[in-house]
């Protein structure tokens, strides 16, 4: 199969009956979906605990670049990080130095990253606000500037995020979309602030960013559940994985390819969606008439 075509995704090329039955289950899936239960187990409920929007974009940022790893220590380090910004993010990494917010931070680890990188991150956050009014500017600015193209203004706006000579912690914690990663941190970060509010996403961008440009974020369960449900062949998580995954979900909702999003990937983290058929696991599942392992 050549790149173009598998860039299409396999339910764009699909039969109509196909994309109509998958489109019935996700939507089933979404409407039964608990979300605020799961919200509450997620990083993004971090989020909602701020009325304001400046504050809700900067520990959006934040929550989503640490979104690495189990979920208790992501919020536990996201907590860590708060104590120091608080009780306005925004106004904080406005106008405390780096080198302040590298002392506040000083001993903070999560994973890979220390208090530096972090620092560096909120610091650039802060740049970019005082001088584009916003971080939903800033992306906006360089999204039409490359032309509509979300991989290209996504890779500059973490260009501006990361800074000059990054180390390569910095740039894991800021990744480059050009080179091929998935980017999952940061395309959750848009995901949240483009997709209109609905408990979980919070429509703080989408008068400049149209949802219909969003990529999936795709980690190993949105991959795998993207294989089960012939969304994919790929079998590593890439960002032609997730082109080829979103172009799929496109056809089934050109406005808004990305709503699937939160269910599928709480669906895969709860472990009700196993790599292979599992009779005990399946049998409540919405999904199992679509899936390549019971059809």
């Amino acid at each position: 199969m050549s790149d173009h075509r598998r860039a299409r995704g396999e339910v764009v090329r699909a039969r109509p009956s196909r994309r109509k039955d998958l489109r019935e289950r996700l939507d089933a899936l979404v409407a039964t979906f608990d979300h605020a239960h799961h919200r509450a187990h997620d990083p993004v409920e971090l989020v909602h605990a701020y009325a304001d929007d400046d504050d809700r974009e900067v520990v959006a940022l934040l929550a989503a670049s640490l979104a690495f790893g189990n979920v208790v220590s992501i919020r536990r380090s996201v907590r860590r990080v708060l104590d120091v910004i608080d009780p306005s993010p925004a106004r904080t990494v406005e106008r405390a130095g780096e080198a302040t917010l590298r002392r506040r931070l000083d001993g903070f680890v999560h994973r890979t990253w220390r208090g530096e990188h972090v620092a560096r991150l909120l610091h650039r956050a802060g740049t970019l606000r005082r001088d584009e009014g916003s971080l939903g500017d800033a992306f906006a600015t360089r999204l039409e500037a490359a032309d509509g193209d979300l991989r290209e203004g996504l890779a500059d706006f973490a260009d501006a995020l990361r800074g000059p000579r990054p180390d390569r912690s910095m740039a894991h914690l800021v990744p480059d979309p050009r080179k091929g990663s998935a980017c999952k941190r940061l395309l959750l970060f848009l995901r949240w602030m483009v997709r209109p509010a609905d408990g979980v996403d919070l429509g703080l961008w989408s008068a400049r960013v149209a949802t219909s440009s969003l990529v999936i974020p795709v980690d190993t369960h949105v991959q795998r559940i993207g294989r089960n449900l012939r969304l994919t062949d790929r079998r590593t998580a890439s960002w032609r994985t997730a082109e080829e995954i979103t172009a799929s979900l496109r056809g089934l909702d050109p406005a808004d390819p990305v709503k699937y999003d939160f269910a599928l990937c709480h669906l895969g983290v709860s472990r009700r969606c196993p790599s292979r058929r599992d009779p005990a696991v399946c049998e409540a599942c919405a999904l199992r008439s679509v899936c390549r392992h019971w059809r």
